[in-house]
């Protein structure tokens, strides 16, 4: 492996979505947005749904991850996604509905309503319908 680049996996419950040696990689951790080049300090991370990016050869992939954690060390990037998809594998439609649902739940405050988990779908939603909208420009 090259000093300018890190090996990067991403991995969920069902599948390794990425494994490859890549330059930048940018998440979005719980306490703010987190970036790792090469040689990056030890560091464990809980994730926020949201975009993870990774650049490769000056081209960047994006990916939507429903939280998780990464853990960086030794030049690499390890992250354990509840769940991942490449942009191209979201259904927009379906993601625009969720959203919408999770909105007007939110909106209602009702107090049966789980508000951890709709803000968590909201977000997941916000996070997928952002991905696709990247490569449908």
């Amino acid at each position: 492996m090259a000093d300018s680049t890190q090996k990067v996996s991403i991995v969920t419950p069902e599948r390794v979505i990425y494994g490859d040696e890549a330059r930048f990689v940018h998440v979005r951790g719980t306490d703010g947005d987190l970036g790792f080049l090469p040689g990056h300090a030890p560091l464990i991370s809980s994730l926020r749904p949201g975009l993870l990016r990774i650049q490769k050869e000056g081209q960047w992939s994006t990916f939507v991850v429903a939280g998780g954690f990464v853990e960086v060390r030794d030049s690499r990037v390890v992250v354990l996604a509840n769940s991942a998809e490449r942009p191209e594998e979201i259904d927009l439609a379906r993601a625009e509905k969720a959203k919408e649902r999770a909105g007007k739940r939110l909106a209602a405050k009702d107090p049966e309503i789980d508000v951890v988990r709709a803000k968590a779908a909201l977000a997941r939603a916000t996070a997928r319908i952002e991905a696709a909208g990247q490569i449908r420009r």
